[in-house]
């Protein structure tokens, strides 16, 4: 793999989001399908690589034909195959620089029903997705128990976190993880719209929404809602005014920062556990770790540090949510390209087993933990919750736009809020990354009755805390 090969592959994604672009724009039921134009961009370059069109091609000429193996040189496929793991540690140090951490306390008072109701969401993931793995995939179909995590790791974490944890699946030989994890997620990106839309009209019919106002009669797009919005307005002296350096490079020097803390940290965590724990019988874990929980924890640390010595207001988080989402839409391009057909029709029976029961859980946690955890309008905060669990944080987003277009109820900064004590735990956090490497380690059970405790603890917390509060949940 040259230099000029990674050229040719960056600029090939490029040209693939583009005709994505274009496609979005023309085709309306994509429209409708809220899919972004990455996710239509990698589907596509799927269709014109060697899987489906070279497939095709041998099949009807020969495997000597013009495209026999796709339109893409196999250097780009190697290239597109390495990126992902790669890529997502420069999302994951965005995350929050730029973005100002207020404290605990004031992150609690805002966003407290909406953390307990997400973070039992999100354990519930794992609960239900080991329960399925233990009695009825491996027993059924010889899964590996390591496809307990599938639901977390592709519903809550997204394509995103999915892709990034490739490398792990393999180290700990379940290699065809990574192409399920992404299979699940395009599902629940899918069905996370459908049924959220299909939620918010019958709660509009039972009474639980208001009509939508005039003036938001045409549905939020997803493409134009930033997925970690920073609404307050930038201080004075935000951005840099040295016309001798490019605030761009100055912001991807940021992002360096923040990947190097956490590369820091994550070699710190290896030699204190090989030097205090492997000695007295403990699993090295921290070695199938990948970096890009850890280069999150950095971003956080370099944040809290500019906020101390005063260079934090130099960081402009509407720049660095773009760096973000560039390479972002450049992994699940790169990922979905590059996603094995074979592995999910090899799995394809546990496959629609883990959506279904993904599926279902969310759904349950609309509609009945929701009720139960938020003091009040339960199904704009809930929506949230339910868009972030099934797809990503951005579908929450627009879920909670389209149910609350005015913003009236506060549930878009309680969703907000809530990502700084969620997204470092789960949904791609440092348990997401763990999650593995325990459920290797110390077996499916171990790590069932584990979150099961977990999750059944935010439940009794969130129903004693909030549950039975009347008037404002802020």
């Amino acid at each position: 793999m040259t230099l000029e090969n990674v050229f040719v592959a960056v600029v090939l994604i490029g040209l693939v989001l583009l005709v994505g672009k274009l496609l979005r724009r023309k085709i309306s039921v994509l429209q409708r399908l809220y899919l972004p134009s990455s996710i239509i961009g990698g589907i596509l370059a799927l269709l014109l690589g060697p899987q489906v069109l070279g497939a095709l091609v041998t099949a009807v000429w020969s495997k000597d034909a013009p495209a026999a193996g796709g339109i893409w040189p196999e250097a780009t496929l190697q290239t597109w195959s390495a990126m992902p793991g790669l890529l997502i540690s420069v999302v994951f140090a965005g995350l929050f620089l730029g973005k100002k951490i207020p404290n605990i306390r004031e992150i609690w008072r805002k966003a407290g029903p909406m953390v307990a109701h997400g973070q039992a969401l999100a354990w519930g993931q794992y609960v239900v997705g080991l329960a399925v793995a233990i009695f009825l995939l491996t027993p059924v179909w010889g899964t590996s128990p390591l496809a307990g995590g599938l639901i977390e790791i592709g519903f809550e974490g997204g394509h995103g976190t999915a892709a990034g944890l490739a490398d792990t699946f393999a180290e700990l030989g379940f290699e065809d993880g990574a192409d399920l994890a992404l299979g699940l997620a395009t599902i629940g990106v899918v069905a996370g719209v459908l049924l959220g839309t299909v939620a918010i009209n019958w709660g509009i019919w039972r009474g639980y929404l208001s009509l939508p106002d005039a003036d938001a009669k045409a549905r939020p797009d997803p493409e134009a809602i930033s997925e970690h919005e920073d609404r307050e307005p930038l201080p004075p002296g935000a951005t840099y005014s040295d016309k001798s350096v490019e605030p761009l490079s100055i912001h991807m020097g940021f992002v360096g920062l923040a990947i190097g803390v956490g590369w820091l940290l994550l070699q710190g965590v290896i030699q204190l556990e090989a030097t205090l724990l492997v000695p007295l019988g403990w699993p090295e874990l921290m070695t199938h770790i990948p970096l890009f929980p850890l280069a999150m924890i950095g971003g956080v640390i370099v944040q809290i540090g500019g906020e101390r010595l005063g260079y934090a207001s130099k960081i402009d988080r509407k720049l660095m949510n773009r760096i973000s989402g560039t390479a972002l839409d450049l992994l699940i391009v790169a990922a979905m390209a590059t996603l094995s057909l074979a592995a999910l029709g090899a799995h394809a029976g546990p496959l629609v087993v883990l959506a279904i029961g993904g599926i279902l859980w969310n759904v349950f946690g609309l509609l009945v933990l929701a009720r139960l955890l938020f003091p009040r309008d339960w199904m704009q905060y809930g929506l949230a919750n339910f868009g972030q669990g099934m797809g990503m944080t951005v579908i929450g987003l627009l879920l909670v736009r389209m149910s609350d277009p005015k913003n009236r109820t506060g549930a878009m900064e309680a969703f907000g809020y809530k990502q700084l004590l969620f997204e470092p735990i789960v949904g791609g956090g440092l348990f997401t990354a763990a999650s593995l490497p325990l459920i290797h380690q110390f077996g499916p059970w171990a790590v069932f009755i584990g979150t099961a405790v977990v999750m059944a603890g935010w439940l009794i917390f969130g129903l004693a805390t909030f549950g039975r509060r009347r008037g404002n949940p802020q």
